[in-house]
């Protein structure tokens, strides 16, 4: 951490096209597995707490997967 409480990566070009890729491809990965239990489960929506949302789940189904991913990848380089 700096002096102002922030975790602060130092990425190179590189290291952020690898992250963002990451963000992308598996962030949609983890909306269209979300999507696929849902209709198996023959359910539109996830949960009645966001209505009109599909639910709970379809706002951060794409972290699902994508954060783990981040993680281990800021992990390997820090």
């Amino acid at each position: 951490m700096n002096e102002s409480g922030f975790i602060k990566f130092d990425l190179n070009t590189l290291q952020i096209i690898i992250l963002s890729l990451i963000v992308g491809i598996f962030g949609q990965a983890g909306d269209f597995a979300e999507s696929l239990f849902k209709r198996d489960a023959k359910i539109k929506d996830s949960g009645s707490l966001l209505l009109g949302h599909g639910g709970v789940l379809d706002r951060f189904d794409s972290l699902i997967i994508a954060s783990p991913l981040v993680y281990i990848f800021l992990n390997f380089y820090y």
